[in-house]
């Protein structure tokens, strides 16, 4: 933006073939080839690759990160995205958000439907985990009773990889890149 003495705003754009232009004016590259196949592809590798060359990776285990541990604290959300593909409102176990193509979508559960039990018991997340956790070494699906509007239906989830939730690890021996990045300018 641009105000200059007139105190008018002017909106300035560029593209990629601008910011190529002006890297290439500072150091000879192809730049344009470079920040086509980061902006416009989605490429094997992309985002993860990046982290491994910042010195961290994706891990999963069963233990909340500080982010969803902090929103199932104040009782917001009931968070199984990674295991089932299901965020759930703990006040009421509305459904929040089902993930595409994810175990609850396969299942049938919608945004907005409401899960009342978890194995023929209310639902509350503790019961949820305990479900999520068993079917790793039992046969039968977790079962979910689900009320959508008047109705109500028993669905069957199928899923056996247990509570899942994402996680940075730094890999040792490398340099903490992203350290550098966050680090406060000084």
């Amino acid at each position: 933006f641009s105000g200059g003495s007139t105190g008018k705003v002017e909106t300035r754009t560029y593209t990629v073939d601008d910011v190529a232009g002006a890297l290439q004016t500072v150091q000879p590259h192809d730049w344009a080839a470079f920040l086509r196949q980061r902006v416009d592809s989605h490429g094997p590798g992309a985002p993860m690759e990046g982290l491994a060359r910042a010195g961290w990776k994706l891990v999963y285990n069963e233990q909340p990160n500080t982010a969803i541990a902090a929103a199932e604290g104040d009782q917001e959300f009931d968070d199984f995205s990674y295991s089932l593909g299901l965020k759930i409102a703990s006040a009421d176990g509305k459904v929040d958000a089902v993930l595409w193509n994810s175990p609850a979508y396969l299942a049938g559960l919608a945004k907005d439907m409401t899960v009342v039990a978890v194995s023929g018991m209310a639902y509350d997340a503790d019961r949820m985990k305990r479900a999520i956790t068993a079917a790793k070494t039992t046969e039968p699906a977790i079962e979910l009773l689900v009320r959508q509007g008047d109705a109500y239906r028993t669905l069957q989830v199928e899923y056996r990889g247990g509570l899942r939730y994402p996680h940075l690890q730094r890999i040792a021996g490398t340099p903490d890149r992203l350290a550098q990045l966050l680090a406060p300018k000084r």
